[in-house]
């Protein structure tokens, strides 16, 4: 039960207490068994100073970490290809639901792409194909027609927020670069890195003209996962020495400002990023760098941060299953994709697919399967939104770009997250990650609130 005293069934609340007239805490929950999803709740919470039982979570804003780029997901030519099924009021509707800044919306502000395929395009391509033994040095047959449709949508989401912050990273690069000869794996051949490097600049300026600004870039997807469809190897050795000797100077002899990222891959390797950083020559022209987590312990990213507290954080990409429960991911992608993230000190918290279909469609040959996207398109006029929607928009909601994460005490299971906007708003998420209801105060500026979360549960609280 959820009451501005926060009772529970064996537990009353001390006389003490009064009833709060004035409601100062606006409150959004997503129940873990998808009974609520982002409702608004009606519970009056006020701020007091009555002593109560309950333990606390202190916000404070006097203590500010890092500045918020965004939360979203990766738009994949795959979402692109099944949000352009829908009719075009239906797909507008959408589209304002995603991205607007409506009381309807859920205002994602930060979306990844992919240069040339991803494993969720339905087929494998990139801005230079070339017929099998020839190569094309000179890049004159670069273009971005593949992505046709990617670009238009860019163009449909830039009417509705024209501030959305956008991250491109390649799966791979033209097979002709490659020592394979193919989409899958190998490595980039060194004869390429000048040719590859110049690649960059030409996608980030085409795309500039198309209007659409690419804030970064990563070299490479998941560069330690070679098997996928498309994918490339690439060693930490080889990135830095690709950013040093290549790609830093492209960008800078281009004028490009667009950000380098680093790694784009599991937490269970900060080494990774720490070698490329720690390469004297590449430093300077890196931001920070990037994670996702199939692997290894989100506080890789603070291990990265302490060891280049100077350097950006992202966390890039994590994906819900088709085999997955909606409680179950609710909880895990709350305590560490968006929780675990922002208290790692990551500028963004994103989810890996927008939106697919029935079949979790389409995909290439050998690529991902059982991903599910945030949203289902299951005909013309109608989709459906999954669990990674809620993931996603208990943040993008409520913490704009341009936020700062304040500090908040962790209270046994419940696991959160506060931040102030630039608007001067207090956002708190809280996780109750436990297996019974939790009690707790929020307690802001020597004043307290009680409130009640059942288990598997995430409010969102605004003041």
């Amino acid at each position: 039960m959820l009451t501005s005293c926060a009772q529970s069934s064996d537990e009353s609340t001390p006389d003490a207490e009064p009833t709060p007239t004035v409601n100062d805490v606006t409150f959004w929950l997503t129940k873990g068994n998808g009974t609520v999803k982002l409702e608004k709740q009606t519970t009056v919470l006020g701020f007091n100073t009555s002593n109560n039982i309950y333990p606390n979570i202190e916000v404070n804003d006097g203590q500010i970490f890092q500045t918020v780029d965004g939360f979203g997901y990766t738009l994949t030519g795959g979402s692109v290809q099944v949000i352009n099924q829908l009719s075009a009021s239906k797909k507008q509707e959408l589209l304002q639901e995603l991205f607007g800044s409506s009381a309807n919306s859920i205002g994602v502000n930060y979306l990844r792409i992919s240069i040339g395929a991803s494993d969720l395009n339905s087929t494998v391509f990139s801005y230079d194909d070339m017929p099998s033994g020839q190569t094309d040095v000179n890049l004159t047959n670069f273009s971005l027609s593949p992505d046709a449709q990617l670009i238009q949508l860019l163009k449909d989401i830039l009417q509705i927020n024209s501030n959305i912050k956008i991250m491109a990273t390649p799966w791979s690069p033209p097979v002709w670069m490659k020592d394979n000869g193919s989409s899958i794996g190998g490595s980039l051949l060194p004869q390429y890195y000048s040719v590859y490097a110049q690649y960059f600049v030409k996608y980030i300026q085409a795309m500039q003209a198309e209007g659409i600004v690419i804030d970064a870039i990563t070299p490479q997807n998941e560069p330690l996962h070679p098997g996928n469809n498309p994918s490339m190897l690439m060693l930490a050795t080889e990135q830095a020495n690709f950013i040093k000797n290549n790609l830093g100077p492209a960008f800078q002899a281009a004028g490009i400002t667009t950000k380098i990222v680093a790694y784009d891959h599991n937490c269970d390797n900060p080494q990774y990023p720490m070698t490329v950083l720690s390469d004297s020559g590449a430093n300077p022209f890196i931001d920070g760098s990037a994670f996702h987590l199939y692997a290894g312990d989100i506080s890789a990213l603070s291990t990265v941060r302490n060891a280049f507290p100077n350097k950006n954080l992202y966390f890039t990409e994590q994906y819900t299953s088709s085999t997955g429960s909606f409680d179950g991911d609710l909880k895990w992608h709350l305590k560490n994709v968006i929780v675990g993230s922002m208290r790692n000190w990551s500028k963004t918290a994103l989810e890996w697919n927008l939106a697919n279909d029935a079949t979790f469609g389409p995909h290439t040959n050998g690529g991902c399967t059982t991903c599910k996207g945030a949203i289902t398109v299951t005909g013309n006029f109608s989709y459906e939104r999954n669990v990674a929607y809620y993931i996603i928009a208990h943040a993008s909601k409520f913490v704009p770009a341009g936020s700062v994460r304040i500090a908040s005490t962790q209270s046994g299971s419940l696991y959160n997250v506060a931040f102030k906007t630039p608007q001067g708003k207090k956002v708190l998420i809280v996780l109750n990650d436990g297996t019974s209801p939790a009690v707790f105060n929020i307690k802001y500026n020597a004043k307290w609130v009680a409130v009640s979360l059942e288990s598997g549960s995430v409010g969102t609280f605004v003041w």
